[in-house]
């Protein structure tokens, strides 16, 4: 089992910015792939970005395209989500989660293990 705690959620407002990290404990080397998507209420769950452990290789949905940067730590089996110029619509929870696949993806269905998740707001 992989387990992942995100952290660094908050109230910001338009136009500022703000840094998520996911830790991962447990069987990581068991996965391949970490992504962000985030759920706002009364809405499905909607891909932000995806990141390769190995290499780096990264993909981003248009919308947060230029906005938004994932990154990742090795050493500290840390992924993060650097989210700067951020809008009223990036308001949601937040989730990190982590897939045993070997390449990169945009569907929730696809990932195997998922955090808790972490609130960002963004006012006005």
């Amino acid at each position: 089992q992989v387990q992942l705690v995100e952290s660094g959620g908050g109230l910001v407002q338009a136009g500022e910015s703000l840094t998520l990290s996911c830790a991962a404990s447990g069987r990581t080397f068991s996965t391949n792939v970490m992504g962000w998507f985030r759920q706002a209420p009364g809405k499905e769950r909607e891909f932000v970005a995806t990141i390769m452990w190995s290499g780096g290789s990264t993909y981003y949905a248009d919308s947060v395209k230029g906005r938004f940067t994932i990154s990742r730590d090795h050493a500290k089996n840390t992924v993060y989500l650097q989210m700067n110029s951020m809008k009223p619509e990036d308001t949601a929870v937040y989730y990190c989660a982590a897939s045993r696949r070997t390449w990169l993806h945009p569907k929730p269905n696809v990932y195997d293990f998922w955090g808790q998740g972490t609130q960002v707001t963004v006012s006005s």
